[in-house]
């Protein structure tokens, strides 16, 4: 099964609530983290709703990182 790994580009100053609680969801501290996730529905739906605010790309699971 393929992955994703999404880094957060931005801050979440100013940004409203529920782009917040996307960002808390997917596992996210501070600016310039990143997160390898599983590649399913529910993970690109929140990708889909903050795609200004992420950098993403989808890895192998057997790749060496």
């Amino acid at each position: 099964m393929a992955k994703l790994e999404i880094t957060l580009i931005r801050s979440l100053a100013t940004r409203p609530y529920f782009h917040r609680r996307i960002v808390v969801s997917l596992g996210f501290h501070r600016v310039n983290e990143t997160r390898v996730l599983p590649d399913n529905p529910a993970v690109r739906g929140m990708i889909a709703k903050i795609p200004h605010m992420l950098s993403w790309k989808q890895v192998e699971e057997g790749a060496n990182r």
